[in-house]
């Protein structure tokens, strides 16, 4: 597939962080902006399956009563 031009927003400290995993790791800006997003796109690192994953990992963890609920 070929690439895509795409523009996007960062915030300083967005763009200050990428620059420094990006002279750690030897490699372009746009590098670890596409890495960045296949780990995100993936299933590991889908939100959904994380908490699927997690799902009953705190078998003492109690929900409070619907009593208790803040009915405002």
């Amino acid at each position: 597939m070929s690439p895509t031009r795409t523009q996007v927003y960062l915030t300083e400290e967005q763009r200050e962080r990428i620059d420094e995993v990006a002279r750690a790791d030897g490699v372009t800006m746009a590098e670890v902006i596409r890495r960045a997003l296949d780990l995100y796109l993936s299933t590991e690192g889908n939100a959904s399956s994380a908490l699927t994953a997690t799902f009953g990992a705190d078998p003492d963890a109690m929900a409070p009563d619907r009593r208790e609920w803040d009915r405002g």
